[in-house]
């Protein structure tokens, strides 16, 4: 039966997958802004930091809809990332409500990891397909060394 540590594990690494889409999502839309306001070619520092900024405060489902409409994403991807982010908000917005007392016994961590595990797979699945967008295919990557110190993003 799984521990209550394995499910804050657990929470945690779909924790970080929520993360991971959502700052690949913020770079597309960035690209997507320096192209419609030709920030790459052009001494607009100002307006690439103010892009930037709105970015970077902006929630998940803010990004998703803007994404809607300047990169194009709809169809399966449009629904894929819709699944995500319905998984994200009651992940951090209702989990532990919603299991509350179960995280006292095992068979109610393992239904709490077992949600978890859904959770992670949905919104994997969201990053895996954004990501090739960008060209990158997470599952056909040679086993590379990963980096183990902080890059400054």
């Amino acid at each position: 039966m799984p521990t209550l540590d394995e499910v804050y594990r657990k929470f945690g690494e779909v924790s970080e997958a929520a993360q991971l889409l959502e700052t690949e999502l913020g770079t597309i839309q960035l690209y997507a802004e320096g192209i419609a306001h030709d920030l790459f070619a052009s001494g607009k520092g100002e307006l690439a930091t103010e892009l930037y900024n709105k970015i970077n405060k902006s929630t998940l489902g803010q990004l998703l809809k803007r994404l809607a409409n300047s990169a194009g994403i709809s169809g399966d991807l449009e629904l894929l990332l819709a699944d995500a982010l319905a998984e994200r908000n009651q992940l951090f917005h209702s989990f532990y409500r919603k299991h509350n007392f179960r995280r006292n016994s095992d068979s109610g961590s393992a239904k709490m990891l077992e949600d978890l595990q859904h959770k992670h797979e949905t919104i994997l699945g969201a990053y895996k397909a954004v990501m090739r967008l960008s060209g990158i295919d997470l599952d056909s990557l040679p086993d590379t060394p990963m980096p183990t110190t902080h890059v400054k993003i």
